[in-house]
């Protein structure tokens, strides 16, 4: 019976966890920048770094149904390639939707999570928020952003009764692979081609990796749960893969990211 509110709602994680949780009996609201008519949730069409209109939605969701039990930050796109060949807007625009939508929007749930007496906030992050992914910088930057600001907004929240996850998949098969912007235009010389190979090497694990089950299930775990984990990458392999750049020395981290990603022409 609780009410749930996700972003990025219409694909992926979002709408697998969207339809999970309907059908746990969860009365659920998305929004997505596209079109999404599908019966058993209602899904507003928005971008996220639309503040106003955002508020707006968040409002009348709370009207309509008295309360908001759960806010989910899920909404987020990727971008890959060389850094010094990627489009100045293009960085500021994943900054925007990956990172400031998840603290402004965060920040506008607050007043109505707070009369739930036990509200969550669950946060998408990525695995590629603990190791820096060579030709996705901007993408693993924000990710890293999402993480640092969930832990430091759980003990804000903590007084209201709220809790905060923030969630680490990994290789996922979803459409997020398709969805993600290659910046750098064609592999014209030896070092295009090697971010090329580099980038198909991400999208070729992703798209073997498994769907979205697992993450939604660890979710609806951190949804349910009385205490829940701050911080859970999902998967065996990504579990075991957190204590070692926790422990391991940052040199020796990004010569193993470096033999694993970084691809060299022939």
């Amino acid at each position: 019976g609780k009410v749930v509110f996700i972003t990025g709602a219409s694909s992926g994680i979002g709408l697998a966890l969207a339809n999970k949780l309907t059908s746990l009996g969860a009365i659920v609201y998305g929004v997505a920048r596209s079109k999404y008519q599908e019966k058993g949730f209602v899904c507003y069409e928005c971008d996220v770094n639309d503040s106003d209109k955002m508020e707006q939605i968040l409002k009348e969701v709370f009207e309509k149904e008295g309360r908001l039990d759960v806010f989910v930050n899920n909404a987020g796109y990727g971008i890959a390639g060389a850094i010094c060949t990627t489009q100045t807007k293009s960085i500021y625009d994943l900054v925007d939707t990956n990172l400031s939508a998840v603290i402004n929007l965060s920040a506008k749930a607050i007043p109505y999570l707070k009369q739930s007496k036990d509200g969550r906030i669950i946060n998408i992050s990525s695995i590629g928020g603990i190791v820096p992914l060579p030709y996705q910088a901007v993408y693993s930057a924000t990710k890293a952003g999402v993480d640092i600001f969930s832990r430091a907004l759980a003990n804000e929240v903590k007084p209201f009764g709220i809790k905060v996850s923030v969630i680490m998949p990994g290789d996922i098969k979803t459409g997020f692979t398709a969805n993600r912007k290659i910046e750098g235009g064609k592999a014209d010389d030896e070092y295009s081609k090697s971010v090329a190979l580099s980038i198909k090497k991400v999208e070729k694990d992703e798209q073997t990796g498994k769907g979205p089950e697992g993450v939604v299930k660890v979710i609806c775990k951190a949804i349910t749960k009385k205490n829940p984990p701050l911080k859970v990458s999902v998967g065996f392999w990504y579990k075991c893969v957190t204590p070692l750049v926790r422990f391991l020395p940052t040199k020796m981290v990004n010569w193993i990211v470096e033999k694993l990603y970084c691809k060299k022409a022939k």
